[in-house]
C-alpha cells in the first residue's frame, strides 16, 4: 500500500539512514601533490627550497670537522683544516712545558690528573711558568709528603678557570736539609699552606714572610705527619677508647697486650 505523494518501493527495500555506512564510505581526496622543480639548465643541483626538503640533519662530530674558512689576500674565503682541541688538560698541549724543562721535568698521568716534578731549583719557575704561559692562576692547595727513608714530596695544586683543567706539580727536598724557596711571590695563598707544611712535616721555606707554627700550640717538639714522629700521649697517659681489660693501666691485664699505633717496641713503661 502506497501512500499519496510518495513513490512506491518493494517492501524489502531498506530505509534510507543519515549514519553511513563504514564500508560504504569514500576514501577521502588527496591533496594534489607537485612534482620537484626541475633545475634550470645551467642552475646546477637543486636547492633544498626549490626541492621542498630539509638538508639531514648533522651529527656532533660532523659538525665539529665541519672546516671553517679564512678570508685570503684577494677577498675570497678558503677553507681551513679542522684542528682537533688539545685532550691533555694543558693549554697548548704539554710541548710548551717540555720545550721549556726539557729533561728536567717529568710529567705523568695518574687518575685523569697531570703531575709534572721539578728538582727544587726549578721549583719556582715552574710555578711561575704554569700560571703566566698556561693560564693556571688559580691556587688551590699546598701539603707536603713523607717519602721515607730520605726525602720529603711538596705538591701544588692549581686550576685554569677558563680550561676546567686542574695541575698537580711536585718536588722533593731531602730529609737531611729539606729547604725550598717560598711560593707566595707567585701564589700569595700559599702562605698559610707554607706554614702548616713547615710545623707538619718541618719543610723550611726560604723567604718566607712569616713563618711561623699555624695550628700546634707554643712549644710543641717534633713534626706530626712525620711517618716517624712517636705519638707519645698514647703511652704517656691512658690510651682513650681501650677495649680490653688491662690496656687502660687498671684491671687484669689482657691475654695479649700491644702498643698503640705509631710507638716503637723499644718506648714506653716497663709494663707495656
Amino acid at each position: 500500500m502506497t501512500t499519496e505523494g510518495t513513490p512506491d518501493r518493494p517492501d524489502n527495500t531498506p530505509e534510507p539512514s543519515n549514519a553511513s555506512n563504514p564500508h560504504d564510505r569514500q576514501p577521502p581526496e588527496r591533496p594534489e601533490t607537485r612534482p620537484p622543480a626541475q633545475p634550470s639548465e645551467g642552475s646546477g643541483t637543486p636547492s633544498s627550497e626549490q626541492s621542498g626538503t630539509r638538508p639531514p640533519a648533522q651529527s656532533p662530530e660532523q659538525r665539529e670537522t665541519r672546516p671553517s674558512t679564512q678570508p685570503t689576500d684577494d677577498g675570497t674565503h678558503q677553507p681551513t683544516p679542522h684542528q682537533p682541541s688539545d685532550t691533555t688538560g694543558l693549554p697548548g698541549g704539554l710541548a710548551q712545558v717540555e720545550a721549556r724543562f726539557g729533561d728536567r721535568a717529568e710529567i705523568s698521568e695518574s687518575y685523569g690528573d697531570t703531575t709534572i716534578d721539578v728538582p727544587p731549583t726549578d721549583w719556582i719557575e715552574l710555578l711561575t711558568f704554569v700560571r703566566d704561559d698556561l693560564g693556571y692562576a688559580f691556587f688551590d692547595w699546598l701539603t707536603g709528603v713523607d717519602d721515607p727513608p730520605d726525602a720529603f714530596l711538596v705538591v701544588a695544586h692549581v686550576y685554569n678557570l677558563t680550561a676546567g683543567a686542574r695541575l698537580l706539580l711536585r718536588t722533593r727536598v731531602p730529609r737531611e736539609d729539606p729547604h725550598l724557596p717560598t711560593a707566595v711571590g707567585v701564589y700569595r695563598g700559599a702562605n698559610w699552606h707554607e706554614r702548616e707544611t713547615y710545623e707538619m712535616f718541618g719543610v723550611i721555606f726560604d723567604d718566607h714572610p712569616y713563618l711561623v707554627p699555624l695550628l700546634l700550640p707554643d712549644g710543641f717538639e717534633g713534626h706530626p705527619l712525620r711517618k716517624d714522629f712517636i705519638l707519645a700521649a698514647r703511652v704517656a697517659k691512658p690510651w682513650p677508647g681501650a677495649k680490653e681489660p688491662g690496656e687502660s693501666g687498671h684491671g687484669a691485664p689482657s691475654r695479649r697486650k700491644t702498643l698503640p699505633p705509631g710507638v716503637p717496641a723499644d718506648w714506653g713503661p716497663p709494663d707495656a
